[in-house]
């Protein structure tokens, strides 16, 4: 035993050595199990998941201005020959995020939230330093993908969330929590390379004061990846400023670009916030103005609203309800694609019916496991389906329990689906948006004072003061440009 033990360990090393890499960043070698070609290859099967997950943003000019100032960003960086790719995603939390192979991501939240072409710029060399230092890589030697849970943050019954996991393939990859050293390099990273494409990188560390006050307003981790990980806000506000001044020493003081007004313009008229079109809850019931229908989310339950699905799940996180689109024909090609997608086995013998006039089949159906223990199948949950039938469009609500918990959940389940039905009430068919709107001010003031002038109210004033990187008893000049919200 003991002979084997040494040869084990021994040929373990050797294998670990083998797969040493040089980090293009630091130069030092690194024990690295995943290739450059099995990053991109990640990168690429990931992007249409992330795509799809979220949406493009629908702004040509904001798609152009990501993707040049990234590719100017690209090839100053220590990756070069990595083929990136910029988007911003149709998402109005505030994020930023890369994958491995040069995949790098802007949500729409955040480019509202960034008030000059620096602060931009900064960000984004912060997450091109993720990519080039391999952060993503590191991470997945130590834990080879962790999973992404379907509704994020909410804690479901182990069953529950590995039941969603089969609608999220291809997402494990997103909001990998980096460590204080990696999160602290990508800052010096994003400093070095927007000062090289001619950037103030000091505007990088004021927009963390921004990300501090919205999740100190918020109250949870609204940023995922800037300040859900080790780092103080304080510390790095301090550290990104010593780090652009000494770049600026270090590089003869060149005068280094800040652009606030071009970037303002740039985000004239931008959506700000839950965009309606797409799907909105209001007093316990989701409404879709573009696909024209409506249900009840039960009393309680936290809500997930993506252009792939609308996920709901109890408080206890022992259910889960998913509406989304079902491939096929007819009801029966549904009903048997969803099972053979999610590996289902009926329970009971499918049953058709009619809810609110739609033509619609309800079904039972288990999620079949092996017990690790006996080797026997074991039902993981338990499902109750309806696939409804609008037109040549399949929709299919699942409910998901475990099975001894499928007693107490299925009534609700089946509330939601009786009560899915057209919408048809004006107010809520012709939803619009809120968007920022870029404003010149006439006259000098304070920034409280600009914003109830232009229609804030004054419960929406702290906000706005965010939205512009401001506090409120700033003064702000006749001429200048500043945010404020409206449909």
């Amino acid at each position: 035993m003991k002979t084997r033990l040494t040869l084990t360990v021994g040929a373990a090393a050797v294998l670990l050595f083998s797969r040493c890499a040089v980090n293009p960043v630091t130069g030092k070698k690194e024990v690295i199990l995943v290739s450059e070609g099995q990053e991109v290859a990640m990168g690429a099967q990931s992007d249409p998941a992330v795509t799809a997950q979220f949406g493009l943003y629908s702004d040509p000019k904001m798609q152009k201005f990501i993707d040049e100032k990234g590719q100017k960003m690209a090839a100053i960086s220590h990756r070069s020959s990595l083929k990136y790719q910029f988007k911003v995603v149709d998402s109005p939390v505030i994020n930023a995020f890369a994958v491995p192979g040069g995949y790098v991501y802007f949500t729409r939240g955040i480019m509202a939230h960034f008030n000059n072409e620096a602060q931009f710029a900064g960000v984004l060399g912060h997450e091109i330093g993720h990519v080039t230092a391999r952060h993503s890589a590191r991470q997945q030697t130590k834990a080879i993908l962790g999973q992404v849970g379907l509704m994020g943050a909410m804690i479901l019954s182990p069953q529950v969330a590995q039941f969603g996991d089969q609608a999220m393939q291809g997402m494990q990859l997103l909001f990998l929590k980096f460590g204080r050293d990696d999160e602290r390099q990508s800052d010096e990273l994003g400093v070095q390379y927007s000062s090289k494409i001619g950037y103030d990188a000091s505007q990088m560390a004021d927009f963390f004061q921004t990300l501090s006050r919205e999740q100190a307003k918020s109250g949870k981790e609204a940023i995922p990846d800037f300040l859900s990980t080790h780092p103080n806000p304080e510390d790095r506000y301090n550290t990104v400023k010593q780090l652009a001044e000494q770049w600026k020493q270090a590089n003869g003081n060149p005068k280094l670009a800040v652009n606030r007004d071009q970037y303002l313009r740039l985000i004239d008229g931008m959506v700000y916030g839950e965009d309606p079109k797409q799907g909105f809850v209001e007093n316990s019931v989701f409404y879709h103005p573009e696909l024209k229908i409506r249900f009840p989310v039960p009393t309680g339950w936290k809500h997930q609203n993506t252009p792939q699905q609308f996920q709901m799940a109890d408080p206890a996180g022992k259910a889960l309800l998913i509406l989304m689109t079902a491939p096929g024909a007819s009801l029966d090609e549904a009903a048997q694609a969803i099972a053979k997608q999610l590996s289902l086995q009926a329970a009971e013998a499918p049953r058709r019916t009619t809810i609110n006039g739609f033509p619609a089949l309800a079904f039972v159906a288990d999620q079949v496991q092996q017990d690790q223990q006996t080797g026997q199948q074991v039902a993981g949950v338990r499902v109750l389906g309806h696939i409804i039938q609008d037109g040549k469009t399949l929709y299919a609500l699942l409910g998901v329990t475990a099975p001894a918990d499928f007693p107490t959940y299925a009534p609700q389940f089946s509330g939601v689906a009786e009560a899915f039905q057209r919408l048809s009430e004006p107010n809520k068919l012709n939803r619009q948006p809120e968007r920022v709107r870029i404003v010149k001010l006439k006259l000098r003031s304070n920034l409280s004072k600009a914003l109830t002038t232009n229609g804030v109210p004054e419960k929406r004033l702290e906000e706005m003061a965010i939205l512009n990187g401001m506090q409120l008893n700033e003064q702000v000049n006749a001429g200048s440009l500043i945010k404020v919200v409206g449909k």
